[in-house]
């Protein structure tokens, strides 16, 4: 099975014949290219039009974060799999009104889905979450009157609100406190946990995507505009709650990042590199791991479940089978 590679050191990435290294302070480390899904770099990394050629010919994705661990922008080689049908279909979708709020509903309904599945896990083992889950079944039932994909998420941030203000119940670390959604800077802990896990997430959407027919540009809820990348972002609301979130709690409550792996910087928390190492163990470790998939008699990982919602999200676009999303099941 192939591998992502993850570097955080400085240095140059170069193509030798036909395959990659990195040097490092004098230190070189062959890759071998057949065996590498996607390259992650968050370090100073340099590297030249003959690298990024190589790359392409091979089908790599190039993730880039900042110094900050802020998601920068991705290397998308050329399309292999693009379908013209395809993007007139996507684009159809987009267009037409009613097709694209069918299909943003169907998005976020799935996500809102996992999160409820999320706190009734932790609710199964004493935690006082009755009532957030309520509400937020209250505001789940609404999102079916919805008009406008507006309507709509207002509806997901009233029910995310309620998700969010669970965060201190379920993680029992005093050192830990969660009150409100922050970003750049995140202006605690955990939420800079979650800006880096959800950056991660939607990478690797999109590095999914790209193994698919459909085209990354066009999205549904996250309105399609001068932005790059709008699909890799609808389709992570589904899967943020069941691994990002749960790698938090996970991470938090076993005590495997601790205060010592954070950083004051800009006026707000950041991840250090160790902690950021933490994480992405964790993380990879859970986008490899196995469960019995709905409807299928078999074990999958859950990145080839992320796969296989884009799939089906393929065949909802292209009339074939209304897309059902993908909801966790414990």
């Amino acid at each position: 099975m192939k591998k992502d590679i993850y570097i955080f050191n400085d240095g140059d990435l170069k193509r030798k014949d036909n395959t990659l290294y990195f040097e490092s302070a004098g230190k070189k480390k062959y890759i071998p290219v057949e065996q590498i899904d996607n390259i992650w770099i968050f370090g100073e990394v340099n590297l030249n039009k003959r690298f990024l050629d190589f790359a392409s010919q091979k089908e790599l994705c190039l993730h880039f974060f900042n110094y900050y661990g802020y998601y920068m922008g991705t290397f998308y080689p050329r399309e292999h799999l693009n379908s013209g049908y395809m993007i007139l279909k996507q684009a159809e979708y987009y267009m037409d009104y009613q097709k694209r709020l069918d299909t943003a509903r169907r998005i976020i309904k799935t996500g809102v889905a996992n999160m409820i599945v999320v706190l009734k896990y932790y609710k199964g083992r004493g935690v006082d979450l009755e009532n957030q889950i309520n509400n937020m079944n209250e505001n789940f039932n609404k999102m079916d009157k919805a008009e406008t994909i507006e309507e709509l998420m207002a509806y997901e941030g009233n029910i995310r609100d309620e998700y969010y203000s669970c965060f201190s119940k379920i993680v029992r670390n005093p050192e830990f406190k969660f009150t409100v959604r922050s970003k750049r800077p995140p202006l605690d802990k955990i939420n800079a946990l979650i800006s880096f896990g959800n950056s991660l997430m939607y990478s690797t959407v999109l590095s999914e995507i790209y193994e698919t027919h459909l085209d990354p540009r066009i999205g549904y809820l996250h309105s399609t505009n001068m932005r790059r990348f709008t699909l890799n972002l609808d389709v992570a609301e589904i899967f943020k709650p069941i691994i990002v979130d749960r790698i938090i709690f996970s991470l938090l409550n076993k005590n495997v990042i601790t205060e010592k792996d954070f950083s004051t910087e800009l006026n707000g928390i950041l991840l250090t590199d160790k902690g950021k190492m933490k994480f992405l163990k964790e993380y990879n470790d859970k986008l490899t791991s196995t469960i019995k998939y709905n409807g299928l008699n078999q074990y999958v990982s859950y990145k080839r479940i992320i796969r296989m919602e884009l799939y089906k999200l393929q065949k909802h676009i292209m009339g074939d089978k209304k897309y059902d999303g993908f909801v966790m099941r414990w």
